[in-house]
């Protein structure tokens, strides 16, 4: 008898177990039904992603190993919950739109031990994130978040050595077969035979940047830098030696939302460059920042020494040199002067300024002309002087800095860009952050950030080829603001590179340079040559001039991912179109139905001339009308462009 009660107990056991065990399954769509994520959960969380009959991602696991526990190890579903939501949203900046529809299936799973995974399914896309309500602090020791990309063919992105990086790696694209174990900075692209998903992060804070390392097999997993809990900060102006580095990869409040992880699925190329996913997951501003000018520089680090006819001074780091580039950008509508390196005596004090500057009367000069100064600093030197820096540059009369070679995305870090941003604001600057990492939301919580680098640009000279910029619009570009230098008005094809510092050329040609001030998006646009370069092109110089950096809509016209794109921008009652190409040329027929209908237009546009395949310096400057629906011829040369300003003709 009693062995029979123990048997009939244990299969009472076992049943209870197997009971337990039984997966609940919880699924969410997309508003039109073409996007359908399904949540498995039994000893712990996974998802599938089926867009357009399509299974792109299986068996994705979800978790948060924290230092005493892990949020989805053998979790415990308390509550789902679909909700839907439709509305409208107005960014505070207009970096591609001036209104997003913002339509979406929002799925809330809540689990016991006080956290939930939220999970938003758009039309076009997908994103989720953890949030958590524990009492007091916790450390994180890992995130979990594995991409298994079922039937993908290709993976594009930058492939760094370590988490220490500027993020200028050139674009990498690997076959799924040579998946093996590389380490992945966002954004990062799937390419499916069909489809595309576009991998990025939003709303980073006080949290460490995401990474992630190929496993094989098309699988893709988090990985995440530790901070370090001391270091040595006296190697030199802007480099620190790690003492000691923790083994938590977040120390944070218990309560909390965690970072978006956005997947943006597209069926066309050109829509990862109208991605819509960071205005819609983006937060609130934390700051009064109707103060904040955007607009564009000028900038003297790739050409800063004027010469020719027009020029009665010896050219260099010195007060005539910025004079004359204030009376450009006074004369020519542009907003700012950035001075780079050499503004101050030592860069390790930023209040010993360059005599030969005479940052006083440059900065009451500039004042008199309606022009802001930009000044240049290692992080490291406002790291050290964040009590005192702004309130005296903002004493100054000094508009906006230019933050360098931060060079990590690591907890610290990720919290020195949100210490920055926030100080500057209350002394009304702002802030270009270079030697950064991707856009993922602190431009949205401080809009007194304008832009960040973290791409291969135009400093790069002979490096910076366009069969890699050609990526910048669906990728880097495609998730924010993104300070790439353009404006180059000596060109030439790679094969006849020249020069370097102060006479730099850019590889391609000079309608490509003009394309680029109108297709790259950022909040503070770099004039990246010398005015007296300038003044001898005098068509293009007004052309780059009057082109604005907010837009009320982006449509792009044409495109294919990594070998040419072509953009339509309107600001008002103007539109802008740029054309960017690869290596190899090519002929276009775009469709100009974005245009108010009933219309008929003056167009101004640059187009590659007849040599620019072998001289990339011959471009063609054109004027002629077109009607509302017109078709556009658009030829652009190998490493060519193509770019057009149309207004309503009266």
């Amino acid at each position: 008898m009693r062995k029979f009660i123990i048997t009939a107990l244990a299969a009472l056991v076992s049943l209870a177990a197997f009971a337990a065990a039984k997966p609940k399954i919880c699924s969410v769509s997309s508003p039109d039904g073409q996007i359908n994520v399904k949540v498995t959960i039994a000893d712990d969380i996974r998802y599938d992603v089926v867009s357009h009959g399509e299974t792109l991602m299986a068996g994705n696991k979800v978790a948060m190993k924290l230092r005493n526990c892990t949020l989805g190890e053998k979790p415990v579903l308390k509550s789902s919950k679909v909700t839907k939501v439709s509305e409208t949203v107005t960014p505070d900046f207009k970096l591609k739109f001036a209104e997003v529809e913002n339509n979406y299936s929002l799925l809330t799973l809540s689990f016991k031990g006080g956290y939930k995974i939220l999970w938003r399914v758009y039309d076009d896309g997908l994103a989720y994130r953890f949030s958590t309500a524990i009492p007091g602090e916790i450390e994180v020791m890992e995130e979990v978040a594995e991409f298994n990309l079922a039937s993908v063919n290709s993976v594009t992105g930058q492939i760094t050595e370590d988490f220490e990086t500027a993020c200028e790696e050139p674009y990498s694209t690997v076959k799924v077969a040579g998946l093996e174990n590389q380490l992945w900075e966002m954004p990062l692209l799937a390419a499916y035979d069909n489809q595309k998903i576009l991998f990025s992060e939003f709303d980073l804070e006080d949290y460490p940047g995401l990474f992630v390392r190929s496993a094989g097999k098309g699988v893709l997993t988090a990985a995440h830098p530790h901070s370090p809990l001391s270091f040595d900060d006296t190697v030199d102006d802007r480099w620190v030696k790690f003492l000691e580095t923790s083994d938590w990869i977040a120390k944070t409040s218990g309560t909390r939302d965690f970072p978006w992880r956005y997947m943006l699925i597209t069926q066309e190329d050109g829509r990862l460059a109208e991605n819509r996913m960071p205005m819609r997951l983006a937060p609130e501003a934390r700051i009064d920042f109707s103060w904040v000018n955007r607009g564009q520089t000028t900038w003297d680090w790739l050409n800063g020494i004027p010469y020719g006819p027009g020029v009665d001074f010896v050219g260099g780091i010195n007060l005539q040199t910025y004079k004359y580039f204030t009376d450009f950008a006074a004369k020519n509508g542009v907003k700012y002067i950035l001075i780079d390196e050499g503004w101050a005596l030592n860069t390790e004090n930023p209040y010993v300024t360059n005599p030969q500057v005479n940052l006083p009367e440059l900065i009451s000069y500039a004042d008199s002309k309606g022009i802001g100064v930009i000044l240049w600093l290692p992080w490291l030197t406002v790291e050290k002087n964040m009590d005192k820096m702004f309130e005296t540059f903002e004493n100054w009369g000094i508009k906006g800095t230019k933050i360098d070679f931060m060079n990590r995305q690591d907890q610290w870090m990720v919290d020195y860009y949100e210490r920055v941003a926030a100080e500057a604001a209350k002394h009304h600057i702002f802030v270009d952050f270079h030697g950064a990492f991707h856009p993922s939301g602190l431009e949205y919580r401080y809009p007194n950030v304008l832009t960040f680098e973290g791409v291969r640009g135009l400093e790069f000279c002979a490096n910076c080829q366009p069969d890699n910029s050609i990526y910048h619009p669906y990728l880097r570009n495609a998730v924010g603001p993104m300070d790439f230098t353009p404006g180059m008005m000596v060109c030439c094809q790679p094969e006849r590179y020249k020069g370097g510092r102060p006479e730099t050329p850019a590889v391609g040609t000079k309608a490509a340079q003009l394309a680029q001030i109108v297709a790259f998006e950022t909040g503070l646009q770099m004039l990246a040559d010398n005015p007296c370069r300038y003044d001898v092109y005098p068509d293009c110089r007004d052309f780059m001039c009057g082109v604005p950096v907010d837009w009320d809509d982006t449509k792009v016209l044409a495109g294919e991912f990594g070998a040419y794109y072509v953009v339509a921008k309107r600001s008002g009652d103007t539109w802008y179109i740029a054309g960017l190409n690869n290596s190899t040329a090519r002929n276009l027929t775009v469709d100009l139905s974005c245009l108010a209908p009933g219309k008929t237009w003056k167009m101004i546009s640059f187009s590659d001339g007849y040599k620019a395949d072998s001289i990339a310096m011959d471009y063609r400057c054109n004027s002629s009308t077109l009607e509302s629906g017109s078709k556009l011829e658009i030829h652009m040369a190998r490493n060519g462009g193509y770019a057009a300003r149309l207004e309503i003709s009266e």
